[in-house]
């Protein structure tokens, strides 16, 4: 377990060098907004970077294992069965699509559930936008949107469980997604183009973090088609929003971020749903 944990820490290091390496440098020659790299909270995001990454890694095995035991008794055997003599590549586009649609869902719930948006409040207090933002979540919040985006991979069959672990598929499906974050998070200029009705861009989502009307609106992490195909995408053409943030009360400091969402008397059960 504790050489399990140090090789996790050890790739997370090596992780977070490959993406300083790429967005920082980036960043610096096509920045949308003049800032500093060392900005405010960057190291508070910077502890976020690792419980994001360690903590629902750990939360998820007993959840996804359950799902998967339980939807061999609700899913038809033969739907598992095709589902998992799929070829890789089909079984990850296929899992990818539907990891979607539940992200999707997972993360509109968050700002429509004044719980969840408890939660979910302590990302969008974000005032200043960088690649490293993507990594400012509570770990409820981180675990319960994967969650919802990983737990239909394994109902249908595409995913499974090996000796208590991911498969390669439901592994390649949270890396995807994960990287992807990075770079729609990014304080990039960069539009894509005739491109941007297929996939997200950082425009896509920066109009989701806007401080301004409209709100709530681009809660796909990838594919926009999700958010046209329920009504709530929003991409003006070269367009980006000014103001970014949110009016719910969110502590500066860490201890407090992780711990007011759980209080019983608290300003929290009174979040604003944005």
């Amino acid at each position: 377990m504790l050489r399990q944990f140090a090789l996790d820490f050890f790739r997370l290091w090596l992780w977070l060098l490959i993406l300083v390496a790429v967005f920082v440098p980036l960043e610096r020659l096509f920045p949308l907004h003049r800032q500093r790299v060392f900005r405010a909270r960057f190291f508070t995001d910077l502890i976020y970077y690792f419980l994001s990454s360690l903590l629902p890694k750990a939360v998820m095995v007993l959840p996804l294992a359950l799902a998967g035991s339980a939807a061999h008794r609700v899913v038809p055997a033969s739907l598992q069965t095709a589902m998992a003599s799929l070829p890789v590549g089909m079984r990850f586009a296929i899992a990818l699509a539907i990891a979607e649609v539940g992200y999707y869902w997972g993360h509109r719930w968050s700002h429509e559930i004044p719980f969840l948006w408890r939660f979910h409040s302590l990302h969008h207090s974000a005032e200043e936008m960088d690649w490293l933002v993507n990594t400012r979540a509570h770990p409820v919040d981180m675990v319960f949107t994967r969650l919802c985006g990983i737990l239909p991979v394994y109902v249908l069959g595409l995913s499974q469980t090996a000796g208590g672990s991911p498969d390669s598929i439901s592994v390649l499906v949270i890396l995807t997604s994960t990287l992807w974050g990075f770079f729609i998070h990014s304080n990039l200029r960069w539009r894509l183009g005739p491109l941007e009705w297929l996939v997200a861009g950082p425009a896509f989502h920066h109009w989701h973090h806007t401080f301004e009307e409209p709100l709530n609106r681009n809660f796909s992490p990838m594919l926009p088609l999700v958010d046209r195909l329920f009504g709530t995408l929003y991409s003006p053409k070269g367009e980006w929003p000014v103001k970014y943030g949110t009016s719910s009360p969110v502590p500066a400091d860490l201890a407090g971020q992780l711990l007011q969402p759980f209080a019983v008397t608290s300003e929290a059960h009174d979040y604003p749903v944005r």
